[in-house]
């Protein structure tokens, strides 16, 4: 091999080291409370696509809420929503869990599962974000949350599978292929 070429190939090698699979942390132990402050079993949801949404009921996305719900009415043999409210992208998340339930409820008839309010990156971020943003955790790429109603696409076996800006319609074909 060339000099050149073994340069790049040593450079690349060490700045994008190969991650051994096999020992990666399971999305399914991970903590994370309901609305209610009682425990979610991620295992429950092994064997069923599991689609992580943070959430949020004073944004310009927020009519989302009825899309999932109807993707979860569609799906739920197969596909998980949790919606996962967050209050990091414009205080647009302020209630308490009372305050969330009521909204989603009265307003778009939600019936899939929502987590306690948590924060989704920086300093406080909560486990199960940084399992779905770290490429060292998850072992497919690394990402950042960009704003509210992004969305992550964890498999039946408990891989991620892709993610999804908020942009992106819960029931686009970027979702739906892998149901259908």
């Amino acid at each position: 091999m060339n000099p050149f070429k073994a340069f790049v190939a040593t450079f690349f090698s060490r700045s994008n080291p190969k991650i051994d699979l096999k020992n990666l942390p399971s999305i399914y132990d991970i903590k994370i409370n309901n609305l209610q402050g009682k425990p979610i079993l991620l295992s429950n949801f092994k064997g069923k696509y599991i689609l992580f949404v943070n959430v949020a009921s004073k944004c310009g996305f927020t009519p989302q809420y009825k899309d999932l719900q109807i993707l979860h009415d569609t799906y739920k043999e197969k596909l998980q929503i949790i919606g996962v409210p967050c209050n990091q992208f414009g205080n647009q998340e302020p209630g308490d869990a009372n305050v969330i339930e009521e909204f989603c409820e009265v307003n778009y008839g939600v019936s899939f599962l929502i987590t306690e309010k948590i924060d989704v990156k920086g300093q406080n971020q909560h486990p199960l974000y940084a399992w779905l943003t770290q490429q060292q955790k998850n072992g497919k790429s690394n990402s950042s949350v960009k704003w509210n109603f992004q969305k992550y696409i964890v498999s039946p076996k408990g891989q991620l599978i892709d993610y999804l800006y908020s942009t992106t319609n819960p029931n686009s074909s970027k979702i739906t292929k892998y149901l259908k």
